[in-house]
């Protein structure tokens, strides 16, 4: 027996933009599993593209505006989900800025590196701060930072230490929001509230990739569903890549 609209848990995600992106495909994954699901990103005639094409396939979706690099935007969204469904199953913190690939630590253009930082790290802390009230509402409540293992210590080949792509901002940021998905977990832990930071590892997001060795699209979203479905006594404040914990 499907589950009705009111009692359907429901996912929140963000940056999600485009077709071939992860933050799609685990709004598909999600919604197959009985979640409604609400994507977000800061062109809403974007999002509201790819909601259309979700609906196609029976998935409950709702297209919202938001710039998580904005206070104003954020509250909003909020307010409508208070007013709308009264709690929040799931945050997904999944947009993402730049990725700058060739540069040199040194020769960072500093707009770029605050970029970064005010998308993925500040964006995903602003989104917590706002969210984590009707989070606590939720019987089973999850969050789910989106990690890379660009930003650990512990990858030999994408890693902070080893990466030829360069990539120090894109790095850089992603270890941070390894280190709030740690301080939140800690901080969250007696609320049953689950925070896991997931990389899902060399996706094929864009044309060329999949030659290049990316994984289906597909593939590299189920980590984030797994994380989003955890039982009450899964892993909290840890970085995973299919499931399986990866050092940072």
């Amino acid at each position: 027996m499907s589950l009705s609209t009111q009692d359907k848990p429901i996912a929140l995600i963000t940056g999600v933009s485009r077709p071939t992106g992860l933050g799609l495909e685990t709004a598909r994954q999600l919604g197959h599993k009985g979640f409604r699901v609400l994507i977000t990103a800061r062109d809403l005639s974007k999002v509201e593209a790819l909601a259309k094409s979700l609906k196609s396939e029976g998935i409950d979706v709702t297209a919202a505006s938001l710039d998580v690099t904005s206070d104003t935007s954020v509250d909003a969204l909020c307010k409508m989900v208070s007013d709308t469904f009264g709690k929040l199953d799931v945050l997904i913190n999944n947009a993402n800025s730049v990725y700058d690939a060739g540069v040199k630590t040194l020769s960072t253009d500093f707009e770029v590196v605050h970029q970064a930082l005010e998308t993925t790290l500040f964006g995903a802390w602003r989104m917590c701060k706002a969210f984590v009230p009707l989070l606590r509402k939720s019987s089973q409540a999850r969050i789910v930072n989106l990690g890379s293992g660009a930003g650990t210590f512990a990858d030999g080949f994408w890693g902070l230490g080893h990466n030829t792509q360069g990539v120090p901002a894109y790095g850089i940021a992603k270890n941070s929001i390894h280190a709030l998905t740690a301080k939140l977990a800690f901080e969250l832990a007696d609320s049953g509230i689950l925070v896991n930071a997931v990389c899902p590892g060399f996706v094929a997001t864009y044309e060329g990739t999949e030659a290049m060795g990316a994984r289906p699209i597909p593939d590299g979203a189920k980590g984030i569903v797994w994380a989003a479905t955890l039982p009450p006594d899964g892993p909290n404040g840890g970085l995973f890549r299919d499931g399986e914990p990866i050092g940072w």
